[in-house]
């Protein structure tokens, strides 16, 4: 039988799990790479994307985080 809630229970289910880490793990690698890429690009308006490029994908991060900080009960 399927309970049905009112509300979204505050859990994280192991494939919100595996799928976060998914989601951290491409952005990190983007964000690596992007900076990496920073320090041999010469054109300014080239690394202005690539910096703003690189600071998104570390922003997700950091919320993948937060939401992983906040964590959930076993109801």
């Amino acid at each position: 039988m399927q309970e049905s809630y009112n509300e979204v229970p505050n859990i994280i289910t192991g494939k919100d799990l595996d799928y976060l880490s998914d989601m951290f793990n491409w952005n990190l690698s983007a964000y690596k790479k992007l900076s990496n890429c920073l320090e041999q690009v010469k054109e300014n308006d080239i690394k202005d994307i690539i910096r703003r490029a690189s600071e998104m994908f570390h922003n997700n991060t950091q919320t993948i985080l937060n939401i992983l900080n906040q964590g959930g009960t076993n109801e």
